[in-house]
């Protein structure tokens, strides 16, 4: 066994079928602004800017600096008891970008880690306040918050909890997912249809008491599960309901914040405000795993009480503020300011509607949507074999296109980098339309 093959058969590739792909493997050597370097050389354009995650292309010569800098000044500071300078920058950089009334950002690792540090923020602040009787979460059906229990847990993709169903959080309830295709498909935006869905919540708090929930989370656009933008007037209805009962609000932002729907944050492009925001991915621009839990004065103040040498939260990592994450992390925050990042998504939201529904009239393809520099063609599935044909279109766009396509089953998905040249963006959907004409 050669020690290429040997390695290609160590590693478990998260949510991958690793058989299929070690018939066939698609291994990235190197990537630089909008592409990457395969193996074999071959250039390919990155349609999806990582995971959601490299906003601002790969590689960007500043964040590269920046790392480079601090590993070589401060490789690691503990984050218990004692800190780094570059951990309190950040933060105060971020929680100046958050909406109005966030005060504090608490440091993780990804997005699954921000999610149940989230999901125990909002248990403890309940419990601070003389309501330890709040538990009781509520998620949604095709939410994604990552796979950490208490993500899974509330969260609603049936292959990630199935295996799993026996150990999931007690109390936790779903609202309905607000895709209807007979209503929504080909819908430009917003979707008319579906606000009526956020009272769900209202009933869940007739059923339990809304005295009984501690927090709703969702995401403000659906991303992993297919790209589902909320109904008009749906996010504004769920921030209502909570109102009513005392209830947090918890916006899984882990994609849509840093410029994703053309501002810092969706709350900020809706007008919603949540009481928890939860992010990742663009925090660094994917270059050191990072996350971070912002929260608003109420919930931090709640929690800053009794005598001050107890420790308030008993919930930290070893990576908590990581110094050469938050280096790249303030770094990324200068290059969306300096290169105007956001506004360059917004004015690229229409160019990036049109190349998406220009597949609407094509004859494999049921449904197209979007919003902000997030987008989804959804192709007809193949009879007896889901997933068969976006897997195909997948591996074809790579090899035969040299282009980048994230497809999760039958749902080919699109997140273009947030300084997209148009004319690489237009070629790219071009190569995907070639691919989906000629697959069976």
């Amino acid at each position: 066994m050669s020690a290429a093959t040997s390695a290609i058969d160590a590693y478990w590739m998260p949510f991958t079928a690793n058989r299929d792909f070690l018939a066939e493997p698609r291994i990235i050597t190197g990537a630089a602004g909008h592409y990457y370097t395969a193996a074999d050389g071959a250039r390919l354009y990155d349609t999806f800017s990582g995971l959601w995650t490299s906003g601002l292309g790969h590689c960007h010569p500043k964040v590269v600096e920046a790392v480079q800098h601090q590993v070589a000044t401060l490789d690691y500071c503990m984050g218990f008891q004692v800190s780094n300078d570059k951990a309190f920058a950040l933060a105060e950089r971020v929680v100046d970008m958050a909406p109005d009334g966030f005060s504090n950002c608490f440091f993780t690792n990804s997005g699954s880690e921000s999610v149940d540090t989230a999901l125990k923020i909002a248990l403890a602040y309940h419990r601070a306040r003389g309501e330890g009787h709040r538990t009781r979460l509520v998620g949604r059906e095709k939410g994604y918050h990552g796979v950490n229990f208490g993500g899974m847990s509330v969260g609603g993709i049936v292959p990630n909890r199935k295996i799993f169903s026996a150990c999931m959080l007690p109390g936790v309830d779903h609202l309905r997912h607000t895709m209807d295709l007979e209503h929504t498909a080909f819908s430009r935006g917003l979707p008319e249809w579906g606000a009526h869905l956020a009272d769900d919540l209202a009933r869940l708090a007739v059923l339990h008491d809304g005295s009984n929930i501690a927090a709703v989370i969702v995401e403000p656009v659906v991303g992993s599960a297919g790209v589902i933008p909320p109904p008009v007037g749906y996010l504004e209805k769920l921030r209502n309901i909570c109102d009513q009962h005392g209830i947090l609000l918890i916006f899984d932002e882990v994609i849509t914040a840093f410029g994703r729907v053309g501002a810092a944050f969706a709350a900020e492009r809706f007008g919603v405000t949540p009481d928890i925001i939860t992010t990742a991915k663009g925090l660094t621009n994917g270059v050191i795993p990072m996350g971070a839990v912002l929260v608003q004065e109420h919930v931090h103040e709640a929690l800053m009480q009794g005598p001050p040498h107890v420790i308030e939260l008993f919930h930290g990592y070893t990576y908590s503020g990581h110094p050469v994450a938050a280096a790249a992390g303030l770094a990324v925050q200068d290059v969306y300011v300096e290169e105007g990042t956001f506004e360059q998504s917004r004015a690229l939201e229409q160019t990036f509607e049109d190349v998406l529904h220009a597949f609407a009239d094509h004859p494999k393809v049921i449904d197209v949507r979007n919003f902000g520099l997030m987008g989804a063609i959804e192709l007809a599935p193949r009879e007896g074999a889901p997933g068969a044909r976006g897997l195909e279109v997948h591996k074809r766009c790579f090899w035969d296109e040299h282009v980048v396509v994230r497809n999760g089953m039958d749902v080919l998905q699109f997140s273009p980098f947030l300084n997209s040249d148009a004319d690489e963006m237009q070629q790219s959907f071009e190569a995907v339309r070639r691919v989906i004409d000629a697959v069976e």
